[in-house]
């Protein structure tokens, strides 16, 4: 049985790997998402011992909460902990907009309890800084909350690093969730903070959009997001395929994909304790959890940590 780790200073104890649920009813997110496979990925992860469901009002929107919700009344509620986050609001014509008032967290919030026909929530991120509001102001808000016993852990997520210390003015900050990948590692500048103060730090985009799971060569193509990505583009492209390929030989000293190799390299640094791979099918989820099997070698971590150095 998997070792849980604490959520900051909370009292919410999850399984190292998480289950990202935008692909669950993020019909925003991706086309022609299937919502029953979609909740069957979910049962996976509970049956499976992967705890945390990682959602979002801005998935869907909406629909990821529901489904999320509809989902795991089949299961006691000690089987799982859901992480969902808000920010997000449209104008009247439907343009995207981003609040940290205190007021509108709170009814967030009470929204979010809504769809997924909770109690409480495990984990509630403020998903976006706005440009206004205090951000030791709108973390006050969720603490009040906290107190409720609405919500049991607080986030922040995107906020640069001048504005989560300002958020955690008052040590209630728990987790902070950034991008962060062995191509993207600027983030690393957290960690001392995050170290220090006993915030959970949780990457987000932890393969690249798969650029980092060995499964792309010099010929493949894209027409999503990922066409407009320059590490996906020209020569960039083809020397982060190179660095890909030197993880092979590790992968196979382990008997797992280069996938579990990159995650597991995370999991060695100092106050990431929790990582989101990706997962649309149930095959995924079961798979990501090899990724807990893999102990790495002090001279492999330092071979990886310099094969893909801080920009």
């Amino acid at each position: 049985m998997t070792d849980k780790v604490r959520l900051g200073h909370s009292d919410v104890y999850v399984n190292p790997i998480a289950l990202g649920t935008n692909a669950v009813g993020g019909h925003n997110l991706y086309n022609n998402l299937d919502e029953e496979q979609g909740k069957e990925v979910v049962r996976t992860a509970i049956r499976n011992g992967l705890n945390i469901l990682d959602t979002a009002f801005i998935y869907g929107p909406r629909r990821s909460e529901e489904l999320v919700g509809e989902t795991v009344k089949e299961f006691p509620r000690e089987d799982y902990a859901i992480a969902t986050k808000g920010a997000h609001y449209f104008d009247d014509e439907g343009n995207e907009h981003y609040s940290n008032d205190p007021e509108f967290l709170k009814q967030q919030v009470e929204e979010s309890l809504e769809r997924l026909q909770e109690d409480y929530i495990d984990l509630y991120y403020i998903h976006f800084p706005d440009e206004d509001t205090p951000k030791d102001e709108a973390v006050a808000a969720l603490k009040e909350l906290k107190d409720q016993g609405k919500i049991k852990a607080i986030g922040v997520s995107n906020f640069s690093l001048e504005q989560l210390k300002e958020a955690n003015k008052n040590g209630d900050v728990d987790v902070v969730q950034l991008e962060y990948n062995l191509l993207n590692r600027q983030n690393e500048a957290y960690l001392d903070y995050t170290t220090e103060h006993n915030i959970t730090f949780i990457p987000y985009f932890p393969l690249a959009s798969g650029l980092l799971a060995g499964k792309y060569n010099e010929n493949s193509t894209f027409d999503d997001l990922r066409a407009k990505n320059p590490d996906f583009q020209g020569e960039r492209f083809k020397e982060n395929l190179r660095k890909v390929d030197q993880l092979r030989e590790i992968a196979d000293n382990h008997d797992v994909d280069v996938a579990h190799i990159v995650l597991a390299f995370y999991l060695t640094r100092p106050s990431i304790d929790v990582i989101i791979p990706g997962a649309k099918q149930s095959t995924q989820v079961v798979d990501n959890l090899k990724t807990l099997e893999v102990e790495l070698t002090d001279e492999e971590i330092r071979y990886i940590d310099e094969l893909f150095p801080v920009q």
